[in-house]
């Protein structure tokens, strides 16, 4: 089977959202939204990769796939815990109303309904799609609790002896809201109660609530928030939240954090690596499709894997210790050759207000103490997205930890304290400004 390093990407054909992400019995085990018969979005599949540090990994046959009347049309986002040494999966089933006549894997003017539904793998590597899957909630018909079409992407965990599960929602298409949900056992399921926020756009996707310490993190994807006429109009956030867990019920402040400051991150999910840290992984959207060597075309990857913290108040975001410990350094004169060679690179630098920094084509500099990406030279001419987008103020001086791969750019402010990624295309081998180290991978 196909294998990746560093990042993961698409086998062949489309991917998305990161599903089911775990560690279980010695293995990190990675399912992912995935279309396998075209480089678009389409009727939805779970695809698995596993990988024993994070940077190895190796892509497995499709785990889940529509085989009932309520998933017919769409194995959609979901998560995964262990209990009794088994892998327990939660998605969201999709069953259009109307489909498009030109397009079967597409639903006519947005008419389908979601449910949720589980499925349970002795081994992580066996998924009895026929006989193994059973409705845990079924389409909610009250508008006061949650919207029938749009409810979606369980994250499941389990606290104080119950399990807990938080759900995606809108309010009549207009308020984006959270749902909680709890459980004695995992498969049996009573709604506790629901979050609205005006601020999180008009409808929330991919929630996940965990904590550092003893603090609070939701971490969701709302759509409907960045509304300037460009993509992408959905993004993911994060904020301190409260939940009490007796009640159930879940608390978010007015204001919230971008996770990642590029715009083409979405949908991330999280779980513990096997040391306990917060680790998190999320979907790269890409525009356009890329096309490899051997002729075929895929489309989507993930970004590193993320450590979770928590640093004066605000979230952070750093690269996972085992990303860096697969590099090593290389002399500065070699450089330019491994960009032609379009191998990873980790450059390490700090820029003073008014320096810029050329890799490739793409340019990063800091203006007015923000650090700014512009992929103008490298985003193929493409039209209607972002091509520059900016931090937070992080004063005079920014140190970057820059991680170059041929189609993504990773920029790591201050150890995590923001993160500015870009998906690029027709990356150079141009190399000006000032570099401190630069590593590759072993």
């Amino acid at each position: 089977m196909k294998q990746d390093v560093l990042h993961l990407k698409s086998p062949v054909n489309w991917i998305n959202d990161p599903n089911g992400f775990i560690y279980y019995k010695g293995k990190y085990h990675l399912f992912y939204q995935h279309f396998p018969y075209a480089p678009i979005w389409g009727t939805m599949h779970w695809g698995h990769a596993v990988s024993e540090d994070l940077v190895h990994w190796e892509h497995k046959k499709i785990a889940l796939f529509p085989t009932k009347s309520y998933d017919r049309n769409g194995v959609f986002s979901g998560s995964a815990i262990e209990k009794d040494e088994k892998l327990y999966f939660y998605y969201s089933a999709v069953r259009y109303l109307e489909q498009d006549e030109e397009n079967i894997h597409l639903s006519k003017n947005d008419q389908f309904e979601t449910s949720q539904a589980m499925l349970i793998s002795e081994d992580g590597e066996k998924f009895d799609n026929w006989n193994g899957k059973k409705q845990i909630i079924p389409v909610i018909r009250d508008e006061e609790i949650a919207d029938a079409r749009d409810t979606r992407d369980p994250k499941v965990w389990k606290e104080d002896e119950k399990y807990y599960m938080v759900l995606g929602s809108t309010y009549h298409g207009k308020q984006a809201r959270v749902l909680i949900f709890e459980s004695e056992d995992g498969e049996n399921w009573n709604y506790k109660s629901q979050c609205r926020k005006e601020t999180y756009g008009h409808t929330m996707e991919c929630p996940d609530l965990f904590k550092i310490r003893e603090q609070y993190i939701f971490v969701g994807s709302p759509m409907g928030i960045q509304n300037d006429g460009l993509e992408y109009a959905n993004q993911s956030v994060c904020a301190l939240a409260k939940f009490d867990v007796k009640a159930g019920e879940l608390s978010l402040p007015d204001e919230y954090q971008m996770v990642d400051y590029g715009g083409d991150f979405y949908a991330p999910q999280s779980n513990l690596d096997k040391d306990g840290r917060r680790v998190m992984i999320a979907w790269m959207r890409m525009p356009k499709p890329v096309e490899s060597k051997d002729g075929i075309q895929w489309t989507g990857m993930m970004c590193l894997p993320r450590v979770v913290g928590i640093k004066n108040g605000q979230v952070t975001f750093d690269v996972h210790p085992n990303v860096k410990e697969n590099f090593e350094e290389i002399d500065l004169t070699k450089v330019v050759l491994k960009l032609k060679e379009k191998q990873p690179l980790w450059i390490t630098t700090t820029l003073s207000e008014g320096e810029e920094l050329e890799i490739g084509g793409y340019e990063i500099r800091l203006e007015d103490g923000a650090v700014v990406g512009n992929r103008g030279r490298v985003f193929a001419d493409l039209e209607g997205y972002h091509v520059e987008n900016q931090t937070p103020k992080v004063g005079k001086s920014a140190k970057l930890d820059i991680f170059v791969e041929e189609n993504l750019i990773e920029i790591f402010v201050n150890d995590g304290q923001y993160v500015l990624s870009h998906v690029v295309y027709g990356l150079g081998d141009t190399l000006n400004g000032k570099i401190q180290k630069v590593r590759v991978l072993k």
